[in-house]
């Protein structure tokens, strides 16, 4: 899927295809992982995926930044931000997908 967005649906439609479970237990299945991931991210823990990435929260501190439009000074409150490393394997992944596809000949 090229510039497109995977789903939730389409997640468990991969599931469903790929394990064999019925589509509604693939919905479960994956609403489960996705709350398991979100509800360790909301107690402040760190999620590995291995070859995939990381997922952390970090604290961001109170700072002072700048309307772009009037050049105001305003506080920026602290903050809880999500944080996505991605891991070596995903990168050689992607990577070796953009050189393979500038090597191959046109037609």
């Amino acid at each position: 899927m090229a510039g497109g967005t995977i789903t939730r649906a389409d997640l468990s439609e991969a599931v469903y295809q790929e394990v064999g479970l019925s589509r509604n237990e693939s919905a479960d299945l994956v609403e489960s992982v996705l709350n398991e991931i979100s509800d360790a991210l909301v107690r402040g823990e760190m999620v590995k995926l291995s070859s995939f990435g990381s997922f952390s929260v970090r604290e961001k501190g109170e700072r002072i930044g700048r309307n772009p439009k009037t050049g105001e000074e305003v506080p920026i409150l602290p903050r809880r931000v999500l944080v996505f490393r991605a891991s070596h394997v995903l990168k050689n992944r992607i990577n070796d997908s953009l050189s393979s596809a500038v090597s191959e000949p046109s037609h």
